[in-house]
């Protein structure tokens, strides 16, 4: 009995002497990060060089606005938005003559309006240079690519003959990455 003891003092001795079965634990990192909600254009500018923009030669039309020479026109801007709530609007800025800056007389226009669409993720935005500010934004989602601004529904205000000199307008074309609602 005395060596059954000293044996199984032996074997507790032994086992006290071995590790403990491995546990294994777990620790956890979270990462966290973010994408801000935003537009750019790529290729932001573009220019239309319409030059003369009077109808030649004789009769009652000459010397008038040659509609043909903005109606159509197109320019391509490149840009992106990555928000599922991006919006574009576009603002059609009448051509007015720099170099004379009086009201003209009776007979004479020396400013040209005319329509502005910039479609982009086959969305158009329209606006008209009679009215001043921005037309209706219209959403445009996520997209990359083309912004395609194309020029139409050419005018002066009284139909008359455009008074010589330098004209400059243009089209500013707004992607808003996201409308807030109003309160």
């Amino acid at each position: 009995m005395k060596t059954s003891i000293l044996a199984a003092a032996a074997v507790i001795a032994a086992t006290a002497a071995l590790p403990a079965a491995a546990q294994n634990a777990t620790g956890t990192v979270t990462i966290n990060g973010s994408v801000a909600d935003r537009c750019q254009f790529t290729l932001p500018s573009d220019v239309i060089n319409a030059g003369e923009l009077s109808l030649q030669g004789s009769g009652s039309t000459a010397g008038k606005l040659d509609p043909s020479k903005l109606d159509g026109q197109t320019r391509t801007l490149q840009g992106w938005c990555n928000g599922t709530a991006a919006t574009m609007s576009v603002e059609a800025q009448r051509l007015v003559n720099t170099t004379f800056t009086t009201t003209p007389p009776a007979g004479f226009d020396r400013v040209v309006n005319y329509t502005a669409t910039a479609t982009a993720n086959s969305a158009n935005a329209t606006d008209t240079s009679v009215t001043d500010g921005a037309g209706t934004a219209v959403p445009v989602g996520l997209f990359t690519g083309d912004v395609k601004v194309t020029l139409s529904g050419s005018s002066s205000p009284t139909s008359g003959l455009l008074v010589a000199g330098d004209y400059s307008g243009q089209v500013l074309v707004t992607l808003t990455p996201s409308v807030t609602p109003a309160p």
